[in-house]
């Protein structure tokens, strides 16, 4: 039986899935008349004052010094990976129809997949291949249409 509890990684997965959602939705409406670089600069500021007040308030901000050398390299790394990956998003919606650019946008999916098979060493079923294949395909599907 599924567990999908606030404690859950079932549970903030799907969170994540809906908010995702809205923020294709929200964005392709909010970047009309702006250019897609500057949309994805207003978003990044957004994020950046929501999650200090959240650090703020609860007192994480005092584990800083704890963070080892190659956590920040490697958190540095994904902060230019996700950056990258917003800029190339909003441009792509800036271009296309939300419901074409946000499932090729989800092959990050796939190639998640991948690379934790092949660089971290994780296991998926045959069951879990058969799901890769098929967001694989839908993906294109939904883009070709």
């Amino acid at each position: 039986m599924l567990n999908i509890g606030s404690s859950s990684w079932l549970f903030w997965s799907l969170l994540s899935a809906g908010f995702a959602s809205l923020t294709a939705i929200f964005a392709k409406i909010g970047i009309e008349g702006l250019d897609s670089d500057l949309a994805t600069f207003f978003r990044t500021i957004v994020i950046v004052a929501v999650l200090g007040a959240i650090l703020a308030f609860s007192h994480k901000f005092q584990g800083l010094p704890a963070i080892s050398l190659r956590s920040w390299v490697f958190l540095i790394l994904s902060g230019l990976a996700t950056g990258a990956s917003w800029l190339c998003y909003f441009r792509a919606l800036k271009l296309g129809d939300a419901a074409r650019v946000a499932p090729i946008d989800k092959l990050s999916v796939v190639l998640v997949a991948l690379a934790g098979v092949l660089l971290l060493g994780e296991h998926l079923s045959g069951r879990g291949w058969i799901g890769i294949g098929l967001i694989t395909v839908g993906a294109i599907l939904v883009a070709l249409a």
